[in-house]
């Protein structure tokens, strides 16, 4: 082998696919969690600063938007540049988000921070950019696991950091927690080496150079029903999780139950979603994976009924964390298998960025009208029934997808 063949030639493709899944759970685990515990920081940063909720829900809005906003744009430098360098960029950012928050005296520089910083940080380093990683470093036939895995990866991450993150709040105040989890975010740099896909170089040389244009993959999928249809449903994924994650806590104290209680039921959402997003992934690989989406969507709308139509708790929060856990991440594998499954992996960072765009632009709908909700009209109770009827619209629309790959002419298909 030519020293050229083996500069490009990342560290990951000499290692097993056990091993690059491994490491691509790690930095899941250690990105995904300081951003799922950011409900834990709204109570404290509110009392400090004297703002309401509809500002801090204004910033975590903003960081979803451009989140979603900077995935393609990420998931494209991916594909054309390789992961690690894409995932290196993205820590710095997303470091400097969380470090700079405990300095943020101002509605617009707490926006600054934790909106624009962290958003765009997340876009290039969340398990979104290690799941298209992993799709071109793992064999088709553990791709669906691989899935699954990174995606449980980043719930034990949410169930391992919320309460960390709470009680580092309680005995070491707000801004300390912060500032180191942004120094972590640093430490996590060295391991983007182990998930580093090929550059698009690379990848043309080995495989023979394809013929189809970035243009092309964009207008295919655009045109395609199916694609359309997945986007369309992850806008729900996007609208539900972002309320729950900001919000939950915070309706949990105003029901009247310790602010531990919402901890430990987000806790839950953690690590239920680790046996949700497995089986959601093995699932996918044995049944049509619209169906199961479908039940995904359909499950969230009637627990999220279920918990509102109880009596506030500790035993029906902690039940509600449960089985919303399990379905919480849970459409990320069908999701992403359906997008391999259709366009293949050359372009999947790219097209996932967009589906994933959808999500957040979900996201960033449920905080700023959860937030206005709650400051107009002084309750949750709207969001809920509304979070209920974007549920049982997704469960319908993923039905009609067609799970096949795209047809395309003679010389497209053979590249």
């Amino acid at each position: 082998m030519s020293s050229t063949t083996q500069a490009a030639s990342p560290v990951p493709r000499r290692l097993p696919p056990e091993v690059v899944i491994a490491f691509g759970c790690v930095i899941a685990i250690l990105t995904f969690g300081p951003r799922s515990a950011v409900g834990v920081f709204q109570l404290p940063i509110l009392q400090e600063r004297g703002w309401g909720s509809d500002t801090f829900s204004y910033a975590l809005a903003m960081q979803y938007l451009l989140w979603g906003v900077g995935q393609p744009f990420a998931g494209a430098m991916a594909d054309r540049f390789g992961s690690a360098r894409v995932l290196t960029i993205g820590l710095i950012l997303y470091s400097s988000g969380l470090a700079l928050m405990a300095y943020a005296t101002t509605p617009l520089t707490f926006t600054l921070t934790t909106g624009v910083l962290m958003g765009f940080g997340l876009s290039g380093c969340s398990f979104n950019l290690v799941i298209g990683a992993l799709a071109k470093l793992v064999p088709p036939h553990m791709r669906a696991f691989a899935f699954g895995a990174g995606t449980a990866a980043g719930s034990f991450g949410q169930f391992l950091f919320s309460p960390i993150a709470g009680a580092m709040v309680g005995n070491l105040g707000w801004h300390f927690t912060t500032i180191a989890f942004g120094a972590l975010m640093i430490c996590v740099i060295p391991l983007c080496q182990f998930v580093a896909s090929a550059p698009m170089g690379a990848q043309s040389k080995s495989r023979g150079a394809p013929q189809q244009s970035f243009r092309q993959a964009l207008g295919e999928a655009f045109h395609h029903r199916s694609y359309v249809l997945l986007v369309l449903g992850f806008f729900t994924c996007g609208f539900q999780l972002a309320f729950v994650t900001v919000h939950f806590q915070k309706y949990i104290v105003e029901a009247g139950m310790p602010p531990q209680v919402g901890y430990w039921a987000f806790a839950l959402v953690g690590i239920f979603n680790i046996f949700g997003s497995m089986s959601s992934g093995w699932l996918s690989d044995r049944m049509p994976k619209k169906y199961v989406l479908s039940m995904i969507y359909l499950s969230r709308a009637l627990v999220t009924l279920m918990f509102i139509s109880l009596p506030p708790t500790a035993f029906t929060a902690y039940l509600f964390g449960a089985l919303s856990g399990f379905l919480w991440l849970s459409s990320v594998p069908p999701t992403s298998a359906l997008i391999g499954v259709m366009f293949g992996t050359r372009y999947f960072s790219t097209l996932y960025g967009f589906a994933f765009l959808s999500h957040q632009i979900g996201g960033f709908s449920g905080l700023m009208i959860s937030g206005w909700a709650r400051e107009a009209m002084g309750s949750y109770l709207p969001m809920w029934y509304l979070s209920i009827a974007f549920g049982v619209f997704s469960a319908l629309i993923n039905l009609p997808i067609v799970e096949k790959p795209v047809e395309r002419n003679e010389a497209l298909a053979a590249a």
